[in-house]
Order: structure tokens, then sequence, then C-alpha cells
């Protein structure tokens, strides 16, 4: 392939309007006067049978050897399997995407295709559908433990060893539960940038096995019918306030959640047909559920109704049932029952004010020998079915009310020590080897 063939820069010098273009050989030439007395340096060359044209700069600003180097340079592209246009276009949007990120940096923003920015989009998506009190803790969590670690660097560049070491400094504190949701929320973000279109893998699903397990842990809860009659002995002898005495005994009797409890409303109440329904948004749902979802229904025992009707003479002009001691407007802490509990000498370990949907969801079960169906839809639980809940519209509204009213029957007698209240128990175990003692 011939070149060089343009002889010196005084050759183009000498270029005279009308002048035909100035080859150098293997398809570099310059095409003269192209803009007034600016010659143009163009080098054609053919891509899967298509001959192309590539501007390499005009001259003077472009002389005749960066015009060479820069052709040479365009044939060393097209020897490798390339093609210089292209390999032109992808420098320039490098080298604006840097820019751009280096705007980014300036204004404290992270870097275009980084952890941190993918993960923000996919929080931006997703937060919406969360209630905030989630949402908060989960770009709090990224904020504390990936961003630090992870947030700079290109997603595709970040390898499952460096997942583990911010989950793993997590784990030093002992916070073994944050780890695993840590480790939760980045692998959701790396779906999130595959879904986009990203040629990466998420590393995430390698290091599952590589976290220590949390503990499981439930709330502490009593089942056994003799303590629990104890239980409530104590709490209708609790020295505390009428109301927060009254709260503790509606708690084991209602089945509901601490918090679906001492924030409920007098106008949820229905007295004279003994029906309580608390609505959709306090009960533990989604986002969706808690705004389109039907309330759940609480069927009311003659003895819980009795209960309600006293203590509506003391806070039925507040609008609220348990409204917080000095804090007018304003509902019960929601501390208060544990605290109560406490100064009645049941630490954590034993009982919980949400432990008692625990005790009712045993006892009602293996005591009163009731459907767990039953109990299950009154606890507000998921339905364990193959179609899912959305598609399983049973109430059981005759058999929870009965329910109720058989639990508010057998916890009365529990707490009078009834007869009728004891259960058979098991021996106490003795090894046969004790026999080679005597």
């Amino acid at each position: 392939m011939a070149v060089e063939m343009i002889k010196g820069e005084r050759a183009i010098r000498a270029l005279k309007r009308g002048a035909g273009r100035l080859n150098d050989g293997g398809g570099l030439y310059l095409v003269p006067f192209a803009w007034g007395d600016t010659h143009a340096w163009r080098l054609d060359y053919t891509i899967s049978g298509k001959r192309r044209t590539l501007s390499l700069g005009t001259y003077p600003k472009v002389g005749l050897d960066e015009a060479r180097y820069k052709a040479r340079e365009a044939w060393s592209c097209i020897a490798k399997g390339g093609d210089p246009m292209q390999a032109r276009k992808a420098a320039e949007q490098e080298r604006q995407a840097h820019e751009k990120n280096a705007q980014r940096l300036k204004a404290g923003q992270p870097p275009i295709g980084s952890f941190e920015e993918i993960a923000r989009r996919w929080f931006e998506v997703k937060r919406h559908q969360w209630m905030h009190s989630y949402s908060s803790k989960v770009i709090r969590r990224l904020e504390l433990h990936a961003f630090p670690r992870l947030g700079h660097l290109p997603i595709g560049e970040i390898t499952p060893k460096l997942v583990l070491e911010a989950c793993r400094a997590v784990e030093r504190n002992e916070t073994l539960e944050t780890a695993h949701r840590l480790r939760e929320h980045c692998g959701r973000v790396f779906r999130f940038a595959i879904a986009e279109g990203m040629d990466l893998r998420d590393p995430c699903n390698d290091i599952r096995d590589a976290l220590k397990q949390p503990p499981v842990k439930h709330h502490a809860a009593i089942t056994k019918p003799d303590e629990l009659g104890a239980l409530l002995r104590a709490i209708d002898g609790y020295s505390g306030s009428f109301v927060v005495r009254t709260a503790l005994r509606l708690a084991p009797l209602l089945m509901l959640r601490p918090g679906e409890l001492r924030q409920a409303r007098w106008d949820e109440f229905d007295l004279d047909n003994g029906l309580f329904y608390v609505p959709s948004a306090r009960l533990k749902r989604t986002k969706r559920e808690k705004e389109n979802g039907e309330p759940l229904l609480v069927p009311l025992a003659r003895q819980v109704v009795a209960m309600l009707e006293e203590l509506f003479q003391h806070t039925g002009h507040t609008g609220i049932l348990f409204p917080g001691e000095g804090r007018k407007g304003r509902f019960m802490s929601d501390n208060t029952l544990n605290s109560a509990l406490r100064s009645m000498g049941y630490g954590a370990d034993l009982v919980t004010a949400h432990g008692f949907r625990a005790t009712a969801r045993t006892l009602v079960v293996e005591v009163l020998n009731l459907s767990e169906a039953v109990v299950e839809m009154q606890l507000d639980h998921a339905v364990k079915d193959t179609n899912g809940r959305a598609y399983n519209r049973t109430k059981f509204i005759v058999q929870r009310v009965a329910m109720m009213q058989m639990w508010a029957d057998y916890l009365q007698e529990l707490k009078a020590g009834s007869e009728r209240s004891q259960h058979d128990r098991l021996p106490v175990f003795v090894p046969v080897t004790n026999r080679l003692r005597s």
C-alpha cells in the first residue's frame, strides 16, 4: 500500500483554488479549500463491504504528520476488527460521561453506572410501593453500610468478596439480621441493573452461605394454662392506671398486635352488637393492602363488651380508647403495656404484649380444639393455600364469633382457677436407668 505521497507541508501550502484532492496513499487524502481557506483531511476505508469516510480534522490545525498518525491509528483499529468511526463515537461518549460524572461528583452525586447511582434509582422506583417506616430503613441501611464501601464503584466491577466484606463489617457489630438484610437489598439492586440491560450477574447469591445465621427470635409468650391463669390474676391486681389495666385485660382477649389495640378509636366499635372493625391502614399489611384492603372484624365477647362499656365512661369523650397519660389527643405509648408487665415481675423473656397472640394461637387450637384456619383468619395472617390470599374469600364469620366467646369464657375459667380449666399433663419423665441405682 503506497503511503506518504504528499511531499511535505510546502506542497499543501502551494495549493491553489480549484485544485483536486491531494492523495497521500492508504486511503488518506486532503480536500483543498473545503471551508474557505481551510483544507479537510479524510480517510476512506471499507468495513464489511461498505465504504466509509472518516474525518481526521482540518489543515492547518492538523498538520501532515498528525494526519498520517491518525490514519495509522485508524488502520490499526481496522486490523483488530474494529471500526474507527464507531471507536471515535465510543471515545466521545466516554469523554462526555467522564465530564458528566466529574460534574456529578462536584455536586455531591454518585457517578453514572456506579452502585450508588443505580441503587438510588432502584429505591425511587420501589419506595412508593412500601410504607415509609420500611422504606426509610432500606435506604438507611444502604447509606450506612453499602455506599461507603461499594457506592463509588462501577456496578459491573463489584465482586462477591466486596459485598461479603461490607456484610461482615456489619456482622462484627453482632447485628446479624442487618447483615442479611443488607445482602438482600444489594441483591435487588443488582437484579434491577440486570433488568435494565446491564451485562453482569448478581454476586449476592454467592455469599448467601458465608454469613452467620441470626438466631430465630419470637415474642415471649405464656402457653401453659396454669401460668396464663396466674398472669390474668396478676393483671387484675395491677396497681397502675385504670386505662392501662383495661388495656392489659383486653390484650389477651382480642388477639391483636399491640399497635392495633392501643391506637383504637371509639368510632370503630359497636358495643350494642359486639363488633370492632380495625381499619386496614393499621394492620400489618402491604402498602397496597393498607390503602385498599378490608378492615379486620374483631367479634367482641360479652366479657369484652362489659370492659369496654366501663372504659367508655372514662375515655369516650376523647375519641380514643387508650389516651396517653398527660398526652392530650395522643395514644398510649407503644411500650406502655410491656412496661406494665415488667412492673408486675414478668420479664421480657417470659411474656410480651405481642406474645398474647401466640398464646391465643396455641391454646385455641390445642386446648379448645378449634380450626387453625379460623384462628389464622382472626389473627389476620396470610392464608396458607395454593392460590394465595387474594383468591381465598372465606371469612368464617360465624365460627369467629363463636371462637372469640369460647376464648373469653376459657380465659375467665383460667383466671378463676376452675377445675374445668385444668388439662391433662404428661407425668414427670423418669429414665429407666434410674432403676440400676437401686
